[in-house]
């Protein structure tokens, strides 16, 4: 591998006669295998050389982040005269260069040690709460890792002050949310969400004798009229402005391109992009299989003509030839699968240089627009509902109150001498 990394005779023998040839090897075959290019497999090799030297890898015993840290230092210090190293760098770059291979081989070889974690406060408890949701009630786990979060979040907050969970009173869980709603940090409506997770929590204490009897019923939530909120759709026209900012020949460009159509036309949640596979495309049949976030069983959908060939042109143009099956894959080596969070940085990068105003910028805002335009265009609830992967028609109902444009003709029209003076 080294006689195709360097060129210069003396850097291969370096690297051939330097300790843990086989360690390092084995660790470069890796990167490799995950797609690394040619110039950061040589750098990976450079670096080996350099950690080994300023961390004395070849003794034996784990080596701690600080102890990490602290040879980064030395090295940023001393970096100055290396070709391979940006010349002016500065120290900091070097550092944080050196802290990463570092952090990574370390971690491959096993010698990582990392500072022991406290474990966290009720994590037997919320963990027991989620066996349960996930066996009794059959919640899907994106829903499940959500409330657990919550839940985390309040019991700790609720309980910092020396307090058991038995000693907790509907005082306490009051106060946390009222501190929520006058910091201004939640709307009434996301509080309301958390009485609701932090109400179904406690009615499974109360069973299992964690908590006094009668707190989940005493928890109330800030009052919400039905359907108060608009959702925080963009007009379709800005959604035009937005995929036309993708129309350029960058191939992330193309990547996004294919995620934002996705999003924007069939409404799809990101979690539910993020799950997308590559055969989950039926280019045969034109079908699209969805795994829907919320409801379990993959959906079948047309595939979209437009939709398809942006997919297209990405799988032939864009894609790594990667091992990895997931359909959307990082820009970089190593490559894995686009999480949920950067599809959500990607449609808010792609909206800010469109100053369109929203409430919020990430992926939620194109579905909305979907079932808002499908709305305008006349399509059934039940159709409309289908397409988003809505359990319940319910939810479905809110986007016909914002089909404002068929409510002003309504209001517009002239009933004549119907009415009276």
């Amino acid at each position: 591998m080294f006689q195709e990394l360097f060129e210069r005779p003396h850097a291969i023998k370096r690297q051939l006669s330097s300790p843990l040839l086989e360690a390092r090897l084995r660790f470069l075959s890796q990167c490799a295998e995950h797609g690394a290019a040619r110039s950061t497999l040589r750098e990976i090799a450079l670096y080996q050389l350099i950690v080994i030297d300023y961390l004395k890898l070849p003794n034996a015993g784990a080596i701690t982040p600080a102890e990490i840290e602290s040879a980064a230092e030395y090295w940023a210090q001393n970096q100055a005269g290396f070709s391979f190293d940006c010349k002016g760098a500065p120290s900091s770059f070097s550092k944080a260069r050196f802290i990463k291979h570092a952090t990574h081989w370390l971690n491959f070889l096993g010698r990582l040690q990392l500072p022991s974690q406290q474990p966290r406060p009720f994590a037997q408890l919320i963990s027991e709460f989620a066996g349960f949701m996930r066996e009794e009630r059959g919640l899907s786990s994106e829903t499940i890792c959500h409330r657990c979060r919550e839940i985390e979040v309040y019991l700790t907050e609720l309980c910092g002050q020396q307090l058991s969970l038995s000693d907790l009173t509907i005082t306490h869980i009051d106060d946390a949310f009222l501190r929520r709603i006058e910091q201004g940090r939640y709307a009434r409506r996301t509080v309301q969400t958390h009485a609701t997770i932090l109400r179904a929590f406690f009615r499974y204490a109360e069973q299992r004798g964690w908590c006094q009897r009668g707190l989940a019923n005493a928890i109330r939530a800030p009052r919400v009229f039905r359907h108060e909120t608009l959702p925080f759709s963009p007009a379709w026209k800005d959604v035009q402005r937005l995929l036309a900012g993708t129309s350029d020949s960058c191939p992330k460009s193309i990547r996004d391109r294919a995620v934002l159509l996705l999003l924007a036309v069939y409404g799809l949640r990101s979690g539910e992009v993020w799950r997308l596979q590559l055969e989950d495309l039926d280019w045969e049949n034109e079908l699209l299989h969805i795994r829907r976030v919320k409801q379990g069983p993959v959906q079948q959908l047309p595939l979209s003509h437009t939709v398809g060939e942006a997919i297209l042109r990405y799988l032939r143009e864009v894609r790594p030839l990667a091992a990895c099956r997931s359909l959307f894959l990082t820009m970089r080596a190593p490559f894995r699968p686009l999480t949920r969070g950067a599809i959500g940085q990607l449609v808010s990068r792609r909206w800010q240089p469109l100053g369109v105003a929203l409430e919020h910028h990430g992926p939620h805002s194109l579905r909305h627009a979907c079932a808002t335009r499908l709305i305008n265009q006349g399509v059934s609830l039940k159709e409309i509902g289908d397409q988003l992967g809505h359990r319940d028609l319910e939810t479905t109902r809110i986007y016909a109150k914002v089909d404002l444009t068929h409510l002003r003709e309504v209001a517009d029209f002239n009933l004549g001498g119907l009415l009276c003076d």
